[in-house]
């Protein structure tokens, strides 16, 4: 959240009584995150909570090593403050997989990036685990001066988190929840891990660019289409972790074949290989472009990129013009590359929501991180799933 959007609310609102404490710690984590260096004295005004119970809940996360003391103020009378600030030698790997590539990144506990890599992934299963496995490692010794915490994976699938099993990924052919234990094993570190629309979700809300008072959607666009549901000051998993699945909403029945055996799903259409498709369908190259490149290509004035991204903007349009009248939200998230080209493209994808609507318009945006957004979750997960948070 930026700091100016900050300065426009009155104050935060403090959990009440019968709200759990890590409510409170985490009000506290992310005011520090954005206001620092900030002292105890400015939390209590900031929150509205006693300075005694900002001292705990700051010696608490101080003992944690999430929060560090920094320089000391001075103040015409009285007691100089200690300001506080986050611990910038903790880190976290975040790790974005998709079907034939990973991205691999080492984030602070800020969310920020610090470095990152891409790795090709060989169609091999267990060389692909491998791959994965050996680059974080080196990861780790190449910044010896950092203490990870945790690795957070985002997924291109559903998985059952009391059964533990990916139970419905189309678009990925490998068993990747073999990853989890490989990792584990292998790092000493705990793994996170959960499809990347929830992930962005939470993201959203623990990065506080939403303010998580408000029901939300998340619409991942990339290789196919996922949402993420966060309702009543939760993720909506529903039965077996499978809600969310939108882009297997048939919109139009003869069209293409989708990887979940259907024909003519919304990700068929909508997502990134959707535009290639069309892109390739009119102009037939040798060798189908990137969707990276096809928006460079649309950026360069070639009218073909253009038509292609443009079809694909207005299909996308019409998926979220469901979910806005299913779900009714108040905010929904577009999360992926298509970010990039918002300015030439967001308009088209508002209009379609809006075309014959009966309910109230929800506010449209694209993920204020643009394409940092999927490994700054992977992030959320591991920070927001932590015994510190939720004991």
């Amino acid at each position: 959240m930026s700091t100016q959007r900050f300065r426009n609310r009155k104050h935060e609102t403090a959990a009440s009584n019968k709200t759990p404490r890590q409510i409170n710690r985490n009000l506290i984590f992310n005011l520090v995150r954005t206001k620092q260096p900030v002292s105890r004295a400015d939390l209590s005004r900031l929150t509205g909570l006693q300075r005694s119970t900002i001292s705990l809940i700051v010696e608490e996360l101080i003992k944690n090593g999430w929060l560090v003391e920094g320089s000391i103020g001075k103040l015409p009378r009285g007691r100089n403050p200690t300001f506080l600030g986050l611990n910038r030698s903790r880190a976290i790997l975040a790790v974005d997989i998709h079907p034939t590539q990973t991205t691999i990144a080492v984030a602070d506990i800020e969310g920020r990036i610090i470095s990152q890599q891409v790795l090709m992934l060989p169609q091999d299963a267990n060389k692909s685990l491998h791959a994965i496995v050996g680059a974080i490692r080196k990861i780790q010794l190449f910044h010896e001066e950092l203490s990870f915490y945790g690795i957070g994976i985002c997924l291109p699938g559903r998985t059952d988190l009391n059964s533990k099993k990916l139970i419905f990924a189309p678009n990925l052919k490998w068993p990747v929840l073999a990853l989890k234990q490989k990792m584990e094993r292998a790092t000493g570190l705990r793994v996170k891990m959960d499809n990347v629309a929830n992930a962005c979700a939470l993201s959203e809300v623990w990065f506080q660019s939403s303010d998580g008072q408000h029901d939300l959607v998340v619409v991942n666009v990339s290789e196919g289409i996922g949402t993420g549901i966060f309702v009543n000051g939760k993720l909506l998993r529903g039965e077996r972790g499978m809600a969310g699945e939108f882009g297997h909403i048939q919109i139009k029945p003869d069209g293409p074949l989708c990887a979940c055996g259907n024909y003519g799903c919304w990700e068929t259409l909508a997502s990134n290989r959707a535009a290639v498709s069309f892109y390739t369908k009119a102009r037939n190259p040798h060798t189908p472009p990137t969707f990276e490149a096809l928006v460079k290509m649309s950026q360069s004035g070639d009218q073909s990129a253009t038509q292609a991204l443009t079809q694909m903007a207005k299909y996308l349009g019409r998926g979220i013009r469901i979910i806005s009248v299913a779900l009714a939200p108040k905010e929904i998230v577009v999360v992926g590359e298509i970010t990039t080209a918002w300015h030439s493209f967001g308009s088209i994808i508002e209009d379609q929501l809006k075309n014959n609507a009966f309910t109230k318009i929800p506010i449209l945006r694209p993920a204020y991180d643009g394409n940092t957004a999927r490994l700054r979750s992977a992030v959320a997960l591991v920070l927001s799933e932590d015994p510190a948070w939720t004991e």
